[in-house]
């Protein structure tokens, strides 16, 4: 994603949409986005069954401080399952290969990403792994971001990487492909034919029992991108092949939650309207699942225009933690990064700074813990216990009285998702915090509001 915060607006849709030219057209897209955003608003709240959380952070990940088991270890104690990861076709596969659907064509160099892959394996943790990047054979000399005309060559190549990696189950064709940025030309219906169906029919025919996301868009088109809104229209259109829909719900400015603040009318979609994703996916294909596969904020420092102060981050990743736990088609949350990027003009979303101090968020995304409502004097809270083996795990809620933290009542089991749920009686203003004595660890204060 990048870093610009402009929302898009109506006259935007209409640019990016030749469907949508003729005035009939164009009222049935502005009836559309009215009539979600009011549907935004009154859709039910449900848990979700099965969602899963995860972390990217390619380069940490590859090239950061220790060793790559290290490294590995680290990503473990986040006790999140999932990590997202990247192959780089144009790396992987820099010469056009003689037999390209076999993985064990000399022209293939995957010695980086088995490296990644097999240590994640090795870990317990589960691969979310994105194919992206053209390589100058495929696409006549041009950079990575530029489609391959012929859909062949991506297919072929997603076979190879199928065929090489036969133990990941969850796949992303491309990322934000509705931006400049990553592909050329920026259209729904190139994207969908040359790249989509064809990686989701290469990967089902060697792993039929894999999930292959599809869209993986940006919550804005930016410059000369696509709105997502409008991105699936196109994608629908097309005949978009895909088992569940992939999107980053990056805010758009420093004051929008995961809850509020986004803009219902626009053709963006972030966290805070993230209900129009599940009306619009559902509309187009069904009742399919739909995966967060980035999310995060920036701090300031060292980010003083788009960040927020790091225990506002910390906060606001449990409240993100909590709301897509009560999307029930929402499956998948990865926050993105785990380390800031040295350079501001990138991402300083991480859990720890550049120089590797932690942040609060460290501490809150390995235990998650949020306000869910307040009724009269009663306070629902909502919490997490990450890490360890699956099941039910032992927590304790504490209170600070008089300058000294109480429990309260008995300790407790999580669900099976490490999840749990309370009311009880306090004043706003009280503090909370959670005690795992397995995992040794204190959640962040909560205050009540």
């Amino acid at each position: 994603m990048g870093a610009d915060v402009r929302h898009l607006g109506i006259a935007e849709v209409r640019r990016f949409v030749p469907a949508m030219r003729t005035t009939s057209g164009w009222v049935m897209l502005s009836a559309l986005l009215f009539a979600v955003a009011a549907c935004v608003g009154a859709s039910p709240v449900q848990a979700s069954r099965g969602i899963r959380y995860g972390i990217q952070d390619d380069a940490w990940l590859e090239f950061g401080p220790g060793t790559l088991d290290q490294r590995l270890a680290t990503f473990k104690r986040l006790g999140v399952p999932l990590v997202r990861f990247t192959l780089q076709w144009n790396e992987i596969a820099p010469r056009r290969p003689t037999d390209p659907t076999s993985p064990r064509d000399r022209a293939y160099d995957w010695h980086r990403a088995d490296r990644i892959l097999r240590g994640l394996r090795r870990y317990g943790l589960t691969p979310v792994l994105t194919l992206v990047g053209t390589p100058a054979w495929a696409n006549g000399g041009r950079s990575p971001n530029f489609a391959p005309p012929r859909p062949r060559d991506f297919r072929r190549f997603a076979r190879a990487a199928a065929r090489r990696y036969p133990w990941v189950r969850y796949w992303l064709i491309w990322n934000e492909p509705n931006k400049r940025l990553w592909l050329r030309p920026t259209r729904p219906g190139i994207y969908v034919r040359h790249l989509l169906n064809p990686g989701y029919e290469a990967i089902h025919a060697v792993l039929p029992h894999a999930r292959v996301g599809g869209g993986v868009t940006a919550p804005r088109g930016g410059l000369g991108g696509v709105a997502p809104v409008v991105w699936l229209h196109g994608m629908a259109a097309a005949h978009a092949k895909f088992d569940a829909y992939a999107h980053h719900p990056y805010p758009l400015r420093p004051g929008e939650t995961p809850s509020s603040g986004g803009c219902k009318n626009c053709p963006s979609i972030t966290l805070a309207t993230v209900p129009k994703l599940l009306i619009l996916v559902r509309r187009y294909f069904g009742p399919k699942p739909v995966w967060l596969t980035e999310y995060g904020y920036q701090t300031k420092p060292p980010d003083d225009f788009l960040g927020v102060p790091p225990k506002r981050q910390a906060t606001l990743l449990s409240l993100a933690a909590m709301r897509v736990w009560r999307l029930a088609r929402v499956t998948m949350l990865i926050q993105y990064l785990y380390r800031d990027e040295p350079i501001l003009s990138r991402f300083q979303s991480g859990l720890v700074f550049a120089d590797d101090r932690p942040k609060p968020a460290l501490v809150g995304f390995r235990l998650p813990f949020a306000e869910m409502g307040r009724h009269g004097v009663r306070t629902v809270v909502w919490g997490q216990i990450r890490g360890g083996r699956p099941g039910r795990k032992l927590y304790r809620l504490e209170v600070l009285h008089r300058n000294a933290w109480k429990a309260v009542g008995h300790d407790r089991l999580t669900n099976d998702a490490g999840v749990f749920i309370r009311t009880i009686r306090l004043k706003r203003g009280a503090l909370l915090r959670i005690w795992s004595p397995r995992r040794h660890r204190f959640s962040l204060d909560l205050r009540i509001r």
